[in-house]
């Protein structure tokens, strides 16, 4: 090493030396910078580099970030005072609506006349006690009470109705329901057992047939012709009364003399069943479990259906104070040949059968077995329903040799023994009607 090189090496470890002693700020800018300048040169800082974003895109992000304006607190919290505020009265008002509706609170009074249709009907269940259960479309229901006025939201009616498994806690009928009725008032009270249905008084007369006390539901609104008549003809009774006459199912003729003459409280458009089951439970217990009859019908030679049939005989021939002398008469007939071979020639019969008033021509040619002028003895079932005075007269027939009545002029009948006095008598009351 020549002594100018030695001149210089010593010169930079001179150097070194109080650049190393000194702190960081006292060193020239341009020794600071130098290791940055070399790595910056390096073939590894270019890869580097290049792998991270542009300084320029760094610097420019952070500046971005440090100029994002911040919210102010106090605004914020205002808004958010405003928006729970909001929401608060719009759901305050919304749910305040639905409470009105639900517990009839400001509704204005009014009373409805409500129908349970038996449209309605959704479709029937038999539970586990092997009762039929009814299931009702409650969509029908809560669309007629809004359309009524009685709910305004029937959708929330819905729901609630959901939750309380409404669909089958009502039934079939006419309702007074008002609307200071809250949801669960308007169910209890859309049922038979509820107490405000709407009833009507029914008397039934003795010896109307069930042709004539279906048309009299229909006319007081208790059911319609249709749901009566096919309950009447087709429904289920069970084992409840064993006198009805099972082989006859689809006839209406199988209920005939069984729906015992009374005065009946009817809901308005009720169930049918009820309707027809209510006037089978007073015969069975004003006739058929009857302990005062019981002995009459253990001593008779006929049954229960054919003492029926003789009853309702009597109830459309008596004039009202005669029905142990009409009695009398049908027995002589059935017991002995006499003068009608065993004929009952009773034309009550016959007008049943003929659905209609007679003719001349229906005497002999009408084919029907209740025609008694040409089938003898009994009809085969009763032509209609007759009351306890005629079913007694049934089972006590007077002691007598009649075998003929007609009726007279003066509105009461006559009774002969022979068909020649019937004859005469048949003559003296037509004078009595020309007089």
């Amino acid at each position: 090493m020549n002594r100018e090189d030695r001149y210089h090496t010593t010169s930079w470890d001179a150097g070194e030396v109080r650049r190393q002693g000194r702190p960081e700020a006292d060193r020239p800018l341009s020794d600071r910078l130098a290791p940055d300048r070399q790595a910056a040169e390096s073939p590894e800082h270019s890869e580097r580099s290049q792998q991270r974003p542009p300084a320029q895109n760094q610097v420019r992000s952070q500046k971005k970030r440090r100029q994002k304006p911040r919210t102010n607190p106090l605004l914020a919290f205002i808004l958010w005072v405003v928006i729970v505020a909001a929401s608060s009265t719009i759901f305050a008002g919304v749910g305040w609506l639905l409470a009105d509706d639900f517990a009839a609170l400001t509704k204005t009074y009014k009373e409805v006349n409500f129908e349970v249709s038996e449209d309605w009907i959704d479709h029937v269940e038999t539970n586990e006690e092997g009762k039929e259960v009814t299931y009702y479309d409650m969509k029908k229901v809560a669309g007629a009470l809004e359309e009524e006025g009685l709910v305004k939201y029937g959708w929330f009616f819905r729901l609630f109705c959901k939750f309380y498994h409404a669909e089958r806690k009502v039934t079939q009928g006419t309702f007074a329901l008002n609307t200071n009725m809250d949801y669960m008032a308007l169910v209890r009270n859309m049922r038979s057992r509820g107490g405000a249905a709407v009833t009507v008084d029914v008397a039934i007369p003795e010896g109307y047939t069930v042709s004539q006390i279906i048309d009299l539901l229909v006319e007081n609104e208790v059911g319609t012709k249709e749901a009566l008549t096919e309950t009447a003809g087709n429904y289920d009774f069970g084992d409840d009364y064993p006198f009805l006459n099972s082989d006859l199912k689809g006839n209406i003729s199988r209920l005939e003399g069984y729906l015992f003459p009374d005065t009946y409280n009817f809901y308005v458009g009720g169930r049918p069943e009820l309707v027809f089951n209510a006037m089978l439970s007073n015969f069975n217990t004003k006739v058929y479990g009857n302990e005062d009859l019981a002995p009459l019908f253990a001593e008779s030679e006929y049954d229960l259906d054919e003492i029926i049939t003789i009853a309702s005989l009597i109830e459309k021939e008596t004039d009202g104070g005669d029905r142990d002398k009409i009695s009398s008469v049908i027995y002589n007939r059935l017991h002995n040949e006499g003068e009608t071979n065993y004929l009952l020639q009773i034309d009550a019969a016959l007008v049943y059968a003929a659905g209609r008033t007679i003719t001349q021509d229906d005497y002999a040619n009408l084919d029907s077995p209740y025609n008694l002028y040409t089938n003898q003895g009994l009809p085969p079932t009763p032509i209609a329903n007759p009351g306890n005075a005629s079913i007694r007269a049934a089972l006590q027939p007077a002691e007598t040799d009649y075998y003929f009545y007609v009726l007279g002029g003066d509105g009461k009948h006559v009774f002969s023994e022979t068909l020649a006095q019937h004859n005469q008598a048949v003559a003296d009351a037509q004078n009595q009607k020309q007089e």
